[in-house]
């Protein structure tokens, strides 16, 4: 049995590790300034960030809604249709879709306590321990992010605002320079 102070603490970073994900992606979508660039692709097989957002959601939605009673690859999700766009989204369409799926994940994960964390959940069949799901989960949702925060520093070019330390600036972070700029002096 997992101890509950461990178990605890483990909860409390997850949670932490969603947030900042959640706020690393907003963040970079935020530096986007033609809503047509969260639609660009950098050549015909990759993703926009529209498209990224599009799955990560629906990923996000279906594996954490109802996620120590359901299997999490939920039968009302098709996947294969979150890489396709057939019609253009709005920035506001696309962030009521991510807002809508940060809710559900966020209001399982502040549900969770530590006994859950050992509770057999299923994910297309496979049975995880529930702290294993989360910790794909987690992976897969950073991987995502990082592809968003990629492209949006593509797009915004030389305006783009440094979402953690800056190129050639850590020996400032290290001295603690950037509380008073108002920069995070953690990384997501």
């Amino acid at each position: 049995m997992l101890d509950a102070t461990l178990g605890e603490a483990y909860l409390r970073d997850i949670r932490r590790t969603y947030r900042n994900y959640k706020a690393l992606g907003e963040k970079a979508i935020a530096q986007i300034q033609r809503d047509e660039e969260l639609h660009a692709q950098l050549d015909p097989g990759s993703n926009s960030i529209a498209v990224i957002v599009q799955h990560l959601s629906g990923n996000l939605r279906s594996r954490l809604r109802d996620f120590l009673s359901t299997d999490g690859e939920k039968p009302d999700r098709h996947r294969d249709a979150e890489f396709e766009m057939p019609q253009r989204l709005s920035r506001t369409e696309l962030l009521r879709l991510w807002d809508e799926a940060w809710s559900i994940t966020f209001g399982t994960l502040d549900a969770l306590k530590p006994d859950d964390l050992e509770k057999t959940i299923y994910i297309r069949g496979e049975a995880l321990l529930a702290i294993e799901a989360l910790n794909r989960n987690a992976t897969h949702t950073a991987y995502h992010v990082g592809q968003i925060v990629y492209l949006a520093r593509h797009f915004a070019a030389q305006d783009w605002k440094s979402l953690s330390i800056p190129k050639g600036k850590s020996a400032d972070h290290a001295k603690g320079d950037f509380k008073s700029k108002g920069i995070a002096r953690t990384n997501p």
